[in-house]
């Protein structure tokens, strides 16, 4: 197989008669499965992609909505193609700029290549704006320029998209999750579409979520192997500075000063406790990082390949 083509839906029943006729249109020279993961619709999605969809097409139907990121790795999971596609079920992406993404990675020898939506059709102040800015924050912080990190469209070796750990709702820093696997990536313009039918998933409040997993992307991306070198720093540092606090406080005393009513005593005792805190927590991340890679035989690194000399 060729290609697998992953589609994450819910609640798409208008869309997905149009979407398997334009993957037939654009796919038709390509040995390809679909794989599509129905992330709990309530609607007639499922009804309609039994009722119309191809004979190289599958369906992975959730017990229940988990979300963008879990229903792609299903997917991903359940993908069978030496690449795989992923792309959204609403037609704003079009099936039609698979076939050059693929050409693309196969001339550049890439591992990924990821779409970037040009023209894109969404509504500027909800959708537009917050994106623009949400990408420059992820791009200075962790230093993967990508321009668009909100397009689904991405075509992975298989190797590369089984291997990337999606969980939560990290769909959005995929293009950091494949900096840190160490894989070659380029970005290449894809048309977009205005939806035609159903409404978006997706609102302001995604802003407070990509907040949150951007916290966490920076805390993986730095510290995953080694948790000791922040909470250590952070801990020490505040241990410094309490004990040297607490240090000058004492030779007030000792001189004949009164400090038990001073601010200064209890910042320095707080910020003890919390240097204390702060280095017990990076040993047990430390205990709990190396039981992570030991119990499951998971190595620290990953091999590109191996050349054997004749």
């Amino acid at each position: 197989m060729k290609l697998s083509v992953v589609i994450p839906v819910m609640n798409e029943t208008g869309n997905i008669k149009p979407l398997f006729t334009s993957l037939a249109a654009a796919l038709g020279g390509i040995e390809h499965e679909i794989v599509l993961v129905d992330d709990g619709s309530t609607d007639n999605t499922i009804a309609e992609i039994q009722a119309n969809a191809p004979a190289n097409a599958r369906l992975v139907i959730l017990n229940k909505n988990y979300g963008q990121t879990t229903a792609m790795a299903a997917g991903i999971d359940h993908a069978r193609g030496e690449l795989i596609a992923t792309i959204d079920g609403d037609l704003q992406n079009d099936p039609s700029d698979i076939p050059m993404m693929m050409q693309h990675l196969y001339d550049n020898d890439l591992d990924v290549v990821a779409g970037r939506r040009k023209g894109r059709q969404d509504g500027v102040i909800l959708r537009k704006i917050p994106s623009r800015i949400a990408n420059a924050i992820i791009r200075s912080l962790t230093g993967v320029h990508i321009h668009d990190y909100g397009c689904t469209l991405k075509i992975f070796k298989t190797e590369v998209a089984k291997n990337l750990g999606l969980y939560g709702e990290l769909h959005r820093f995929i293009p950091v999750l494949v900096h840190l696997y160490g894989a070659k990536m380029e970005e290449v313009e894809v048309r977009h579409h205005a939806r035609q039918f159903g409404s978006s998933k997706y609102g302001i409040d995604r802003t407070f979520k990509v907040l949150s997993d951007l916290l966490f992307m920076l805390f993986f991306q730095k510290y995953s192997q080694k948790p000791m070198h922040l909470f250590g720093s952070l801990g020490f540092l505040s241990l410094f500075l309490g004990i040297g606090m607490n240090c000058y406080l004492l030779a007030l005393k000792i001189a004949g000063e009164k400090v038990g009513g001073r601010p200064m005593l209890s910042l320095g005792i707080i910020l003890t406790f919390i240097g204390i805190q702060l280095i017990t927590t990076g040993f047990i991340a430390e205990f709990i990082m190396r039981t992570y890679y030991e119990s499951q035989n998971k190595k620290t690194y990953i091999v590109r390949k191996i050349v054997d000399k004749k």
